[in-house]
């Protein structure tokens, strides 16, 4: 890692708008080996009925002669791969803008990706939160750019995100180590 690389750490509980600034890179953790069922069922649950992301005989008379993965897939898995880093602390997306896909994505490919701060402004109308514009890339396993965007969410200030009430049984239910 250099200069303003930035890996998340043990414990992490998200960044929250004042740990955002412009430059910042941020390598996100998980990458995902894209499946078949992955494909099958998100073209299906979202009603794609594009036969080249689920007939092996259409997709083999194009260009890539096998399926290519559904793109509204690749968008939502590299959205989610960002959550640890960006909006683990999010208020509301905004926006996802200039979604360009350079590189088709196949089954067997794994995804990551890396999102760059772009800018930052306190929100105007919710003072408890604050405005992040970043630039996510996600590529596959040869280091192959498939998807990149910008992306503008409202990220909670530290000290107002809702807290969550989790309740937890007594440690008397645990086992002993002599068990």
């Amino acid at each position: 890692m250099t200069g303003s690389e930035r890996v998340s750490p043990e414990g992490w509980a998200g960044r929250f708008f004042e740990d955002f600034e412009p430059g910042d890179v941020y390598y996100h953790p998980l990458g995902k080996t894209i499946i078949e069922a992955d494909n099958q069922w998100f073209t299906l649950l979202t009603q794609n009925t594009a036969r080249i992301h689920f007939d092996d005989v259409a997709a083999s008379a194009t260009e890539y002669g096998r399926p290519l993965v559904n793109s509204t897939f690749v968008l939502a898995l590299v959205t989610g791969q960002s959550v640890i880093d960006l909006t683990f602390n999010v208020f509301a997306n905004l926006g996802w803008d200039e979604v360009r896909m350079p590189a088709p994505v196949f089954i067997g490919d794994t995804i990551s990706s890396r999102s760059k701060v772009l800018e930052k402004r306190q929100s105007a109308s919710r003072p408890e939160t604050g405005v992040v514009v970043v630039a996510t890339e996600g590529y596959n396993q040869s280091g192959t750019v498939v998807i990149r965007f910008r992306r503008t969410f409202l990220v909670y200030l530290r000290g107002h995100a809702p807290q969550a009430v989790i309740t937890r049984p007594s440690e008397d239910s645990l086992p002993s180590a002599a068990g």
